[in-house]
C-alpha cells in the first residue's frame, strides 16, 4: 500500500478503498458511479492442506461477488477482467501444428486429474463471468496475459518473480515444471487492459502473449545475455505438448509488445535495486 501511494500521480489520482471479494455487496459503494471496473485480482497460493477450496472459491465467488456490484451500478460502461492463457492451453487435444486462440478453453477434467488448481480457477471464473454478465447485460472483455514478466513493484515478490529470481540464482526445481510458456511483460499487460477499455469496438477474449520459448531457449539466451548469472544450462525433459499461442486479435488494433530480452532486462533491474539480486561486472575478454 506504501509503495502504491509513492506512484507518481497517486496522491491526485489513487483512491485506496477496504473491501472483501468473498462478501456481497462488499464493493458496491466503490463500483457505484464509475464508468469501468477492472478485475484483475485471484489468488495464487503456496502449498497448503486444501489449496483447491482455497483457490477456487475466492476466484469464482469474487468474481461473481465484483459483477453483482457491477450490475448495480447505471453509469458502468464495461469491465475487464483479467483472466489467463492457462485458460485455453490445459487440454488433451493440443494440435502443435496450430497455434492457440481465444476460441480454446482448458478442460476442467484435465485440471481436476492433473490437480491444477489454478488454471481450474481462472478457467472456472471466467466462464462464470461471461455467463453472468450475458445473463445480465454488461459489456464485459477478458484479457488472457501469459507468464507476466518485468518489474517488480512491492518487495515482496510474488511466486511467479520468486520462480524467475530462483532461475536467475541457479535454481531449476520451481522454473522447470513451467516448461514451454508463453512470456509478456507487465507494462504490455496493464496497456492491453487500457486498449480494449477504451476502444469500444472491442469485444469477447483477448490473449496477451509477446513470444512463447522452451526452458532451454530461455536460458540459453538469458547466460548469454547475462554471463555472470548461474543461470541453469539444462533443465529436466518433460513431457508437455508443444503450442504456440495466436495473438492476433490483440495485434489487430495495432499492439505491439515488448521483446523478450526487454522483460527480463526490466525484471533483472528491479531485482537489482530492491536488493534481491547482486550483478557482477562481465569478465574482459
Amino acid at each position: 500500500m506504501v509503495r502504491a501511494k509513492s506512484l507518481e500521480g497517486a496522491r491526485e489520482r489513487l483512491h485506496l478503498v477496504q473491501a472483501d471479494l468473498m462478501e456481497e455487496g462488499s464493493f458496491d459503494n466503490d463500483i457505484f458511479g464509475c464508468k469501468g471496473v477492472f478485475h484483475i485480482a485471484s489468488p495464487v497460493l503456496k502449498p497448503s492442506s486444501n489449496v483447491k477450496a482455497e483457490m477456487l472459491e475466492p476466484a469464482l465467488q469474487g468474481t461473481l461477488n465484483v459483477l453483482r456490484s457491477c450490475k448495480k451500478n447505471p453509469t458502468l460502461r464495461r469491465v475487464v477482467l483479467t483472466s489467463s492463457s492457462s485458460t485455453l492451453r490445459v487440454r488433451d487435444d493440443l494440435d502443435p501444428k496450430v497455434p492457440l486462440d481465444e476460441s480454446s478453453w482448458s478442460s476442467l477434467e484435465l485440471c481436476e486429474k492433473l490437480q491444477a488448481w489454478y488454471v481450474m480457477s481462472k478457467t472456472m471464473a471466467e466462464r462464470a463471468a461471461w455467463e453472468y454478465c450475458r445473463e445480465n447485460g454488461i459489456d464485459l472483455v477478458t484479457i488472457l496475459p501469459s507468464f507476466v514478466i518485468g518489474p517488480s513493484l512491492p518487495p515482496d515478490l510474488c511466486s511467479t518473480a520468486s520462480d524467475v529470481l530462483g532461475l536467475l540464482k541457479g535454481e531449476t526445481e520451481r522454473f522447470q515444471w513451467h516448461g514451454r510458456m508463453g512470456y509478456v511483460h507487465i507494462d504490455d499487460v496493464a496497456l492491453c487492459h487500457i486498449l480494449v477499455y477504451e476502444n469500444e469496438a472491442s469485444h469477447g477474449r483477448y490473449l496477451c502473449s509477446s513470444v512463447v520459448m522452451d526452458n532451454d531457449d530461455l536460458v540459453a539466451l538469458l547466460a548469454t545475455r547475462y554471463p555472470t548469472l548461474p543461470i541453469p544450462k539444462w533443465f529436466q525433459k518433460l513431457d508437455r505438448p508443444h503450442y504456440d499461442l495466436n495473438t492476433s486479435r490483440l495485434r489487430s488494433l495495432g499492439f505491439k509488445f515488448k521483446s523478450i530480452e526487454e522483460m527480463f532486462d526490466d525484471c533483472i533491474a528491479s531485482f537489482v535495486q530492491q536488493g534481491h539480486l547482486t550483478l557482477q561486472p562481465a569478465a574482459p575478454i
